[in-house]
């Protein structure tokens, strides 16, 4: 594949507020540690106060990876020496986390991965004496089913019909047969689809627990390279965290630091993306996840008979820490307390709401970790490539929308002038003088000129849309080819990376697809990377 790189400002599908993270605004300077580059993690490896068991972590993970051990997992042996490696009080870890999405969901889901995968190579190059590891974060706890049952695939959505309740990494997948099968059919039967095929079955026949299936699905696609997955659904993790459990719950310190951040975010014209309660925990039980409430001098688990004493809370925490789920905002400092990190890659919006818990995260005394920005890209098939050529379109053209790229179009290649706008200049000066000649005769007449110049420019710009409109016509077969291409690859006018599933690019390319977005993304430029095939 070949790659070019825009500009994240000039796609337009990213928040102002992540280009001016990006950009280094000052304003945005006290919500974040360190800036995202390589002086960033200089600073933050010589000040990282590890606060994790790193024994019992790497004790965990063993235990964890023991169900796909057995099986036939390749390149095996990288992740389990990773594992060994998170022992040592000079290795540290870079870590992606997402939902446990069906099929591993859009696009953006393994360009998360890869983005972690990359970044830990880079930086075991510039800090030869450190180890970095990269790590999968399953939001295995996460309740919101509706939000990972589905995938689309070329053009179809794969659905897993079930009604399911309680942390989704604890759902048995043995109901996916219909999606499974729908999700088979649509990868086919050329080049690499038997092999994907065959991981995906293993997957989510082979396992009883929805974090397990997605273990293996991401093992079988990462584990070569290193990744190690971790389910934080676990009573030895928790009980590390379980004093800050309580602490939080009884003083609800994240919803006074994280309201009071927000509101200074607001100030900035920030939008926020999550906003605190007044407790930030869930109750957790199989088949339960629900919010934990402070009502009549009672801790009431919502929708349940359940309730404690204050007393009976902190024994409850004590005795049973794996039954209290951290929600969005408190998930991070959980994430940051168990593990080494120094990075932690997500989304846009991702990014944003992180800058909201800083205050909550110096307050715990826990170090933030860098903020980086996940890649992000678009795949460019060679068909679609020649219809671009053709028509004379660069990368940059590809993000503006199909009418503009249409009108655009239009104006260069019309044989006749559609443009109206140095007439428009013309007459825009004329005005000038008309206003000019009217203040002089009686200075009321200046705004009914101005109005008048009004309505004229718009009935011009309105005849300027009806030439292009016209020309159009001349031109409707070129025209479709936009429509076309635009559609492929901006699926209901999104990014590709959010709507589409890696499975088709796997089935053509195989392995090899993952080689070339760890070949062509570079973590720290900040760049769109536009890949396509030669």
């Amino acid at each position: 594949m070949e790659a070019s790189c825009i500009n994240y400002k000039d796609t337009g599908f990213f928040s102002q507020t992540v280009i001016d993270y990006l950009e280094d605004k000052p304003e945005l300077r006290p919500f974040y540690s360190y800036r995202p580059d390589i002086d960033g993690f200089q600073q933050i490896l010589k000040d990282e106060k590890v606060t994790a068991d790193r024994k019992i972590l790497a004790e965990v993970l063993t235990i964890q990876y023991e169900p796909i051990s057995t099986l036939n997992i390749r390149n095996s042996k990288l992740v389990h020496d990773n594992i060994s490696l998170l022992k040592e009080s000079n290795t540290y870890t870079i870590t992606t986390g997402h939902q446990l999405n069906i099929f591993a969901g859009p696009l953006y889901f393994i360009y998360k991965i890869v983005t972690a995968i990359k970044l830990a190579r880079q930086l075991k190059e510039a800090f030869p004496d450190k180890n970095f590891v990269p790590v999968y974060w399953m939001a295995s706890e996460d309740h919101d089913f509706a939000e990972i049952n589905y995938t689309n695939i070329g053009g179809k959505k794969v659905h897993w019909w079930y009604e399911a309740t309680g942390a989704t990494g604890r759902i048995n997948p043995d109901t996916m047969r219909q999606a499974l099968n729908q999700y088979k059919g649509v990868l086919g039967l050329e080049h690499h689809a038997a092999e994907l095929a065959e991981i995906v079955e293993k997957a989510y026949s082979g396992f009883d627990k929805l974090a397990d299936a997605t273990r293996y699905l991401v093992n079988a696609l990462f584990g070569q390279y290193g990744l190690v997955i971790i389910d934080a659904d676990d009573h030895r993790l928790k009980q590390q965290f379980a004093h800050i459990i309580e602490q939080d719950i009884i003083e609800e310190n994240s919803f006074k630091n994280i309201s009071a951040t927000n509101e200074e975010l607001v100030k900035l014209g920030v939008h926020i993306q999550v906003n605190p309660r007044e407790i930030n925990f869930f109750y957790l039980a199989d088949g339960l996840r629900e919010r934990i409430v402070f009502e009549d001098d009672q801790y009431k688990v919502l929708n349940t008979e359940i309730s404690f004493s204050k007393e009976e809370l902190i024994l409850e925490i004590k005795n049973y820490p794996e039954r209290f789920s951290p929600n969005v905002v408190m998930r991070p400092l959980y994430q940051e307390y168990i593990l080494p990190n120094i990075a932690y890659i997500g989304g846009g919006a991702e990014v944003v709401y992180w800058l909201e818990l800083k205050s909550n995260f110096d307050h715990y005394k826990v170090d933030l970790p860098v903020l980086i920005l996940r890649n992000s890209g678009l795949v460019i098939s060679k068909r679609a490539a020649a219809k671009i050529q053709r028509m004379e379109l660069d990368s940059c053209d590809l993000f503006k929308s199909t009418d503009a790229i249409k009108n655009d179009w239009i104006k260069k290649h019309s044989e006749h002038q559609l443009s109206l706008q140095g007439e428009l200049k013309d007459f825009q000066l004329l005005f000038e003088k008309i206003k000019k000649v009217s203040s002089k005769v009686d200075q009321t007449l200046v705004p009914a000129t101005a109005a008048v110049q009004a309505r004229l420019e718009h009935a011009i710009n309105n005849l300027e849309k009806k030439l292009i409109r016209a020309e159009k016509q001349h031109y409707q077969t070129r025209l479709e080819q936009i429509d076309h291409v635009r559609a492929e690859l901006f699926p209901k006018d999104s990014l590709q990376e959010r709507t589409e599933n890696f499975g088709l690019f796997y089935v053509k390319w195989g392995q090899e697809f993952i080689e070339q977005l760890i070949k062509h993304f570079e973590p720290l430029d900040f760049k769109f990377t536009v890949l396509t095939e030669k």
